[in-house]
């Protein structure tokens, strides 16, 4: 029971760590009209889901997790710099960093951990950005939580959060937002099967479309995101 309360609480969309203010890309989608409907908000979540954040930061998760089981803190370093070389986006890496550091901040005031004190202290020194995936997965092993189970509170956490924004910015309709969200059930729990053992050749592979967007989000005339 514990352990799950603790995945829920580090995978919770609410955790106040700033992910309310990020997008993602999605503003400069909406601004076009790209995305204007439950449809094409479901399309752009699922292609987020399934073209970028599999071959990114769901493959980091996967990763971390596995090095913090070995207490690797220099293998998570490594990670940590692989994650900020594959966003490309200025904004979308200081989103990650923002949102790591953060995570850092909240579960490591309350777990105590020697190797989780060395995350902290890693970031504190500026040895790491400490991205947000990065982590999100050598929490999760430290909270003693399952890999898939983890892989999965991410998965939601993202697709989730991706649909709050959906509905503040398209606009949609509460209901609509629940439906998305049901729908993607079976795509995520494909998701979490792929990304236990990712392909290290694939990181970083994306939709260049999901770049070019978060880079024109720098320069809205008007936004609501930070990203």
């Amino acid at each position: 029971m514990n352990n799950l309360l603790s995945l829920l609480q580090l995978s919770d969309p609410v955790l106040p760590i700033g992910g309310f203010a990020h997008s993602y890309g999605l503003e400069t989608y909406v601004q076009n009209g790209i995305v204007h409907d439950k449809t094409s908000a479901k399309e752009f979540i699922t292609q987020m889901l399934s073209q970028n954040i599999h071959y990114t930061d769901a493959a980091f998760v996967s990763l971390a997790y596995d090095a913090a089981l070995e207490n690797n803190i220099d293998r998570i370093i490594m990670l940590d710099e692989e994650c900020v070389a594959v966003k490309l986006p200025k904004e979308i890496r200081q989103a990650s960093s923002k949102l790591g550091t953060r995570l850092v901040k909240i579960f490591g005031a309350v777990q105590r951990d020697e190797f989780i004190d060395r995350l902290k202290s890693a970031v504190e020194a500026g040895d790491m950005q400490g991205n947000y995936s990065v982590m999100f997965g050598a929490f999760a092993a430290v909270l003693q939580n399952e890999k898939a189970d983890s892989l999965t509170g991410f998965y939601y956490n993202a697709a989730a959060g991706l649909i709050t924004t959906s509905v503040k910015l398209v606009p949609l309709g509460q209901q609509d937002g629940q439906e998305i969200l049901f729908s993607l059930q079976l795509l995520i729990k494909s998701l979490v099967e792929k990304s236990l053992f990712p392909d290290k050749d694939l990181i970083g592979l994306c939709c260049t479309g999901f770049d070019i967007r978060s880079m024109q989000h720098e320069r809205l005339y008007s936004r609501l995101y930070m990203s």
